[in-house]
C-alpha cells in the first residue's frame, strides 16, 4: 500500500457525480487583517463588559428558577405548574433571558410567521442547530419545555434553569432513560394544549449551518403535529457557528461579543401536519420534516450525523466515520516517533487474546503516559478495561505503509474469521465483521452488523468466505472504493497535516455521491 502526497488525487471513478454537499461538521473562520484590528479592538472594549454583565444576569435568573419549584414534590412537578409561581417566575426568567442576550450583542430578534398554539402543534422542532447560543429561540416560543441530558442538572444555575423549565432529561449512559424520555415526551404531546409546548433540536448536536444533519426521531414519537422553527445568524461574519471542528467554545464567546450588534433571525413555518404512515414510522417522519426544512433554509438534507463521539455518514447501506480514528490513532503513534511496520504484533489468527494498558505500551515500546492512553483508547475495551490483541494488530498492520489492500484484506480475515464446526473451511461472522468496518472505516457496529446480515443472504450460511469478504472489499463497485479511500489516510506533507474535508476528493460524503478519488500511489 504505497504511499502518495496529500495533493495527488486520482480519481477512481471518471463519471462525474452530483456536487457533494458542505462538510456541516467543520466550521473555518477566516479574518483579514483589518477584520483582526477591529476584533483586538472591540474585543478589548466590549467583549469583557458583555460577558461579566452577562454572568451577573445569569446567576441573577436563579432565585427566580429555585422560587418556581421551591417546595414542590416530586409528584406535584409531573404537572404542569400554574398560578402565581407560573406568572411571576415565568416572566422574571423570561425578561432576565432576554437581557442576557442583549448584553451578549444579540440586540434584534426578528420574527416571521405566526406561531402555532399549543392545541395546534404540541412539538416544536428548530435548525439548524449551529451554536450555544441558540437556547434564544426560547424567548420568541414562550419559553417551551426543552429535553436535555440529566448531566445538566448538576451545573451550577444551568440545573437550576433545567428544573424551573420541567425539562424532560435524558442519561447517555442509562439505557432505560431513553425508553422513559419516550413516553414523557408522548404523554405531554398528547395532553391536549395541557403541557405547553416541547422544543426539539432534532439534529442532536451543532453543524456549521450549510447543511442539515439527519433528524434524530425523537420528536416525531409522540406522531402528533409539529412546527418547523427555523434560525438564522444574517450577520455578515459567522462567528457563532460552534462545530465539530473549527473555534472552541471560548473564541465563539468572545467574537461574538465582541460584534457591535448581533442578529437573529426567527421563522416560524406552517405546522406539519403528518399523514397515517408518517405517524406509525417516526424515521419517515423525521426525514420529510428535515427535507421541508432544508428547502425552506436553501441548503442540503444529509444523512450525517453523531453516533457516540464520531460524526458519520451513510455511504450505501453503511454508516461510516467521516474521518476513521484508525488516522488519528495514526497521527498519535508518528507523533511518538512509533513506525507500525517495525512492531512485532504476533497476534494468533482467530483467537482472541485481552491485553492490559501495561502490556499494550510494553508491546508498543511506549513509555509517555499520555500517548500510551490515548492509543489504547482507540480500542474497544471490555469490563475489564482489557483490549483484543487482534484489534491491535488489525490497527497497526493498516497503518504501515507496506502492505497491499488485497493482503491486508486477507489479514483481516485471517485474524477473525472463525473455523466452522462442520468442514475446513473458515468463515467471518458477524461480531468479526463489524470488528473489521468498526477498526478500519470507523463503522458503527450495528451498521456493519446489518451489512453483514444482507451480504450472507446470497448464501446459505450465516458467514463470509475469504472469496465474498475481499469480493466485497476490494471488487464491490461502492464499498471497494470506500476501502481503498479509507485505507490511505492523509500524511504531513512538508511539516502540514492535511485532512479532507467532506466536499473534497476522496472524502465520504463524494463517496455518497458517485465521485471518488484517493491518494496516487507510487509508481502510478
Amino acid at each position: 500500500m504505497g504511499q502518495g502526497s496529500p495533493g495527488d488525487w486520482v480519481p477512481l471513478d471518471p463519471t462525474p457525480g452530483p456536487p457533494a454537499p458542505p462538510n456541516p461538521f467543520v466550521h473555518e473562520l477566516h479574518l483579514s487583517r483589518l477584520q483582526r484590528v477591529k476584533f483586538c479592538l472591540l474585543g478589548a472594549l466590549l467583549a469583557p463588559i458583555r460577558v461579566l454583565l452577562a454572568f451577573i444576569v445569569l446567576f441573577l435568573l436563579w432565585p427566580f428558577a429555585w422560587l418556581q419549584v421551591a417546595g414542590l414534590s416530586e409528584e406535584q412537578l409531573q404537572e404542569p405548574i400554574t398560578g402565581w409561581r407560573k406568572t411571576v417566575c415565568h416572566n422574571g426568567v423570561l425578561g432576565l433571558s432576554r437581557l442576557l442576550f442583549f448584553l451578549l450583542g444579540f440586540l434584534r430578534i426578528r420574527v416571521r410567521g405566526q406561531r402555532a398554539s399549543r392545541l395546534q402543534a404540541p412539538v416544536l422542532v428548530a435548525a439548524p442547530h449551529s451554536t450555544f447560543f441558540d437556547p434564544i429561540v426560547l424567548l420568541p416560543c414562550d419559553l417551551p419545555k426543552v429535553v436535555s441530558r440529566a448531566e445538566n442538572l448538576s451545573v451550577p444555575v444551568i440545573g437550576a434553569l433545567l428544573r424551573f423549565n420541567q425539562a424532560i432529561l435524558v442519561s447517555r449512559h442509562d439505557p432505560a432513560s431513553r425508553r422513559r424520555v419516550v413516553e414523557e415526551v408522548r404523554r405531554r404531546a398528547t395532553s391536549g394544549g395541557k403541557w405547553p409546548q416541547v422544543l426539539f433540536f432534532p439534529e442532536g448536536t451543532c453543524s456549521n449551518k450549510k447543511a442539515l444533519l439527519k433528524f434524530k426521531p425523537g420528536a416525531f414519537i409522540a406522531g402528533v403535529p409539529v412546527q418547523p422553527v427555523l434560525i438564522r445568524y444574517p450577520n455578515n461574519l459567522d462567528t457563532t457557528s460552534w462545530a465539530w471542528r473549527g473555534p472552541g467554545v471560548l473564541k465563539v464567546l468572545w467574537l461574538t461579543a465582541s460584534q457591535p450588534c448581533s442578529i437573529v433571525d426567527v421563522e416560524f413555518l406552517p405546522v406539519y401536519h403528518p399523514s397515517p404512515e408518517e405517524s406509525k414510522d417516526p424515521t419517515l417522519y423525521a426525514n420529510n420534516v428535515q427535507r421541508v426544512m432544508a428547502q425552506a433554509l436553501g441548503i442540503p438534507a444529509t444523512e450525517c450525523e453523531f453516533v457516540g463521539s464520531l460524526p458519520v455518514i451513510v455511504v450505501g447501506r453503511l454508516k461510516v466515520a467521516l474521518e476513521p480514528q484508525l488516522w488519528e490513532l495514526g497521527k498519535v503513534l508518528r507523533k511518538a516517533g512509533l513506525s507500525p511496520g517495525y512492531v512485532d504484533v504476533g497476534a494468533e489468527p482467530g483467537r482472541s487474546r485481552m491485553i492490559s494498558q501495561e502490556e499494550f505500551a510494553r508491546q508498543l515500546q511506549l513509555s509517555d503516559l499520555q500517548t500510551v492512553a490515548g492509543a489504547f483508547g482507540y480500542f474497544q475495551q471490555d469490563t475489564q478495561g482489557l483490549v483484543d490483541f487482534r484489534d491491535v494488530a488489525l490497527a497497526l498492520a493498516a497503518l504501515d505503509g507496506g502492505r497491499s489492500l488485497e493482503e491486508l484484506t486477507r489479514l483481516a480475515f485471517e485474524l477473525f474469521a472463525e473455523e466452522q464446526a462442520e468442514g475446513p473451511d473458515r468463515l467471518l461472522y458477524k461480531d468479526g465483521f463489524s470488528t473489521i468496518l468498526h477498526l478500519l472505516l470507523g463503522s458503527p457496529r450495528p451498521a456493519a452488523t446489518a451489512l453483514h446480515a444482507e451480504l450472507c443472504q446470497a448464501g446459505s450460511s450465516q458467514g463470509l468466505s475469504l472469496c465474498q469478504f475481499q469480493n466485497f472489499s476490494l471488487h464491490d463497485p461502492l464499498y471497494g472504493k470506500l476501502f481503498s479511500t479509507y485505507l490511505r489516510p492523509p500524511h504531513p506533507s512538508r511539516g502540514t497535516s492535511q485532512t479532507p474535508n467532506a466536499s473534497s476528493p476522496g472524502s465520504p460524503t463524494a463517496l455518497a455521491n458517485g465521485t471518488v478519488q484517493a491518494p496516487k500511489q507510487k509508481g502510478d
